[in-house]
């Protein structure tokens, strides 16, 4: 990445060289040389750290490897004469700066990170607005959006470079803890958790481990998780740890974790990939509460489905209409040494049953062509096929004599074809199915906003090769989840009060249509309001207790503010120039 500033060439006699490729001259530097016995000479290790500035000579234009090799050099923290943009968007601005004053988030980080607290802020608003996180982009968004910095200051790429290589590990620890400190506490809540992986290519990065990875299991990842609320409207706490160690042997460090933030009375709301043995009596030592949902193909879930099936399916008293679903509770022990009752919350739904009928009979007509040309090919099935082919055919032994005469086993297809359409959720605590029905499904929230870290704040990378720098951007992805979730929060809050679906009501189409509001530098040299908000907009602001006055009030604000700042400005430069002449 090439930085957005000019730098003296070092001087580094007989390291440097300057090398043309397609007419640009690129400058590399010599940082060591290597002997090969073979050839028994010494050969130059080279690397380039920028390309020569044609029209001014002794200059260049650093990249990331610069500042690797000389980081003693001085690089302008301001980016030049860049001019703010005579149209700048403020709607979405307006709407965050409300939730970070709702949550005292400025002040928290600026206690916190301290003079670089506005460029923290500034960096998570990016990310949220650009639904990305590569930083070279961001100069482009500073220059047509108001700023969280000091005297709204553009920063350059270097600066940008600079704060994201800080060691903020204590930073970090300080507003987890201070974040987790505002919470009540002495009320029982549930936890919802979820982790994910990231794909990573950059072997300098210690957490970067081959792993179980979701995407792309050629590359190392990073393994990243977060803790929820119950009403999965604040993430609480997050962890990264590294992409070798699995989802469920992590959990048991973040139950402790979790108690050290003071959450003596809680529970966890955890998805099925947490479901083990020794996760259980991790729990019951710790009296936590769970509530996971697992797959009705289980061998337990399965005895405990046909043991109620046709008793509640049709039953009024078992209807859960708000889901669209019926359910029953069954008392049951989940594992043989279980030395307390577990309950059994057995769900099933007419849609639900149509919809995996259909996947599963799809599934065997596939398998019986796969097997109709397997048997004129003489193939054994491999893959993907040989998983499902034993369930549902009978052969024996494993030769392929018996294989090619397998037939279907009639019974096991219609058993599987009886179980469709339900599923089953577990709970440690005794509860009415509707009510674990309705704790878990809160979970599809915290889900929505988890998805919304990758896929709306553009971190399935991290694009950074230091330990410090994922470090730092994870940590300002964590705040920038917290501001997006509350979006979220107000914009959903704002549709089941109106009873109506808009389309323009989700994130990413209310910040799009927020970011219209403009304000635009006049004749008078001073920024106003470009149009009056429009209908979309006031529903919109209407979901964080905004009218179109209160935009005004604060365009009027902003505006004064500029005027404020460009004033300071010519005065410096009309001072530094007078310095000069004289």
């Amino acid at each position: 990445m090439y930085l957005n500033c000019r730098v003296r060439v070092p001087e580094a006699h007989g390291k440097l060289t300057t090398k043309r490729i397609k007419n640009t001259p690129y400058i590399y530097f010599e940082y060591a040389r290597e002997y090969d016995r073979k050839k028994k000479y010494n050969s130059a290790k080279r690397v380039c750290i920028g390309k020569a500035c044609e029209d001014q000579t002794g200059m260049m234009i650093p990249n990331t490897n610069f500042l690797r090799y000389f980081p003693e050099a001085g690089l302008p923290e301001e980016a030049g004469e860049s001019e703010r943009s005579s149209c700048l968007r403020v709607g979405a601005y307006f709407v965050i700066r409300k939730v970070m004053d709702g949550y005292f988030l400025d002040r928290t980080i600026a206690k916190i990170i301290g003079k670089d607290a506005g460029l923290f802020l500034d960096l998570a608003v990016y990310s949220i607005l650009t639904e990305g996180n590569a930083a070279q982009y961001y100069p482009d968004y500073a220059y047509n959006h108001p700023l969280l910095t000091e005297n709204m200051k553009i920063y350059s790429d270097s600066k940008i470079s600079d704060f994201l290589n800080q060691d903020m590990t204590d930073k970090r620890i300080g507003f987890l803890n201070e974040w987790n400190r505002k919470r009540d506490h002495r009320e029982k809540i549930y936890i919802s958790y979820d982790s994910t992986n990231k794909n990573c290519q950059a072997g300098d990065v210690e957490l970067a481990e081959m792993g179980h990875a979701k995407d792309d299991e050629s590359k190392p990842v990073i393994n990243y998780s977060i803790a929820y609320d119950r009403n999965n409207e604040e993430p609480l706490f997050y962890e990264a740890y590294p992409g070798s160690v699995v989802d469920i042997s992590q959990l048991q460090f973040m139950l402790d974790k979790a108690k050290a933030y003071g959450y003596q009375h809680v529970g966890f709301i955890l998805d099925r990939g947490y479901f083990g043995k020794g996760n259980i009596h991790f729990m019951d030592r710790n009296g936590y509460d769970f509530v996971i949902m697992v797959k009705g193909m289980k061998r337990l879930v399965r005895e405990v489905i046909l043991s109620v099936i046709g008793t509640f399916e049709q039953g009024r008293e078992n209807s859960i209409r708000s889901f669209k679903v019926n359910g029953i509770t069954v008392p049951h022990q989940l594992y043989p040494s279980d030395e307390k009752q577990r309950y059994f919350h057995i769900f099933y739904s007419d849609r639900k049953h149509t919809l995996e009928r259909e996947k599963f009979e799809e599934k065997i007509d596939r398998m019986a062509r796969q097997l109709k040309a397997w048997r004129g090919e003489q193939v054994r099935p491999a893959g993907e096929y040989k998983k499902y082919f034993d369930l549902i055919y009978y052969h024996e032994g494993k030769d392929d004599e018996s294989f090619m005469g397998a037939r279907e086993l009639t019974d096991v297809i219609n058993q599987e074809i009886r179980l469709c359409g339900y599923f089953a959720i577990i709970t440690s605590e005794k509860m009415t199915a509707e009510e674990a029905l309705t704790l878990y499904k809160s979970r599809d929230g915290s889900e929505k906003l988890f998805r919304g870290d990758k896929s709306f704040l553009g971190d399935r990378a991290e694009r950074v090769y230091g330990n410090e720098s994922v470090d730092t951007k994870i940590f300002i992805e964590f705040v920038a989840l917290i501001l997006r979730n509350r979006i979220y929060t107000c914009l959903k809050k704002e549709m089941q009060k109106k009873d109506q679906k808009q389309n323009f009501m989700t994130v990413p189409a209310a910040l799009r249509e927020l970011e219209k509001i403009e304000m635009i530098r006049n004749a008078d040299n001073e920024y106003h309001l470009d149009h009056a908000v429009t209908a979309t907009q006031k529903a919109i602001l209407a979901a964080f207790d905004m009218t179109a006055q209160d935009i005004k009030r604060m365009s009027r604000d902003l505006g004064v503010e500029l005027a404020r700042i460009e004033q300071e400005q010519a005065e410096k430069k009309a001072a530094q120039a007078s310095q000069i002449s004289e």
